[in-house]
């Protein structure tokens, strides 16, 4: 009888041991999962959804996610769609602890670069806020690491006449692109 109760009492010791090595080895993966999740993976779970995402040099803007790409998002805001790049946030509040799938191929090649562009040929009248200040106009050109901005009056139409200006942004310095609504 003292041996049974020593082969189960070693028998309760290796399962609590395997129990133990399973549970650790499941919050190691948990953690090596976690640490490839980008920002944008948890934007991309909560598309649809409204968010408040604090802006370097703009403060808060508050919207429902319209889209997400790995340098940049799209919010619907009171005053219109807003491009912010990723890299211009300093928080957000509204994420779930869901994470989207790892972007594919396509989505992953969509820099910020691609979007300004769309914006370009869509001749869209914007109000880009930068680290140093708000410019009204037209994207001109959009370059490898800047764009253009044709400097014009909000609300009109970008025209020789009524460009008071071109100025190059850098990428870097780039907050908030609002389209005109």
């Amino acid at each position: 009888m003292r041996w049974e109760s020593l082969f189960d009492d070693l028998e309760a010791q290796m399962a609590a041991a395997e129990a133990a090595e399973h549970a650790a080895e499941v919050a190691d993966r948990v953690r090596a999962e976690l640490a490839r999740t980008s920002l944008a993976d948890r934007l991309r779970a909560v598309v649809g959804q409204p968010v408040r995402v604090s802006v370097a040099d703009h403060g808060p803007l508050t919207g429902v996610c319209l889209d997400v790409a790995p340098e940049w998002f799209v919010l619907r805001t009171d005053a219109g769609q807003a491009l912010v790049p990723t890299a211009a946030v300093g928080w957000v509040d509204g994420l779930t602890r869901e994470v989207a799938p790892p972007a594919g191929q396509v989505l992953r090649r969509l820099g910020l670069a691609s979007a300004l562009r769309a914006l370009a040929r869509d001749r869209t009248g914007l109000r880009v806020v930068t680290s140093a200040g708000t410019v009204t106009g037209t994207l001109d050109r959009v370059g490898a690491d800047h764009v253009d901005v044709a400097e014009h009056p909000a609300g009109e139409p970008r025209r020789a006449v009524a460009v008071r200006g071109v100025l190059s942004v850098p990428f870097a310095a780039l907050r908030v692109v609002h389209g005109a609504r």
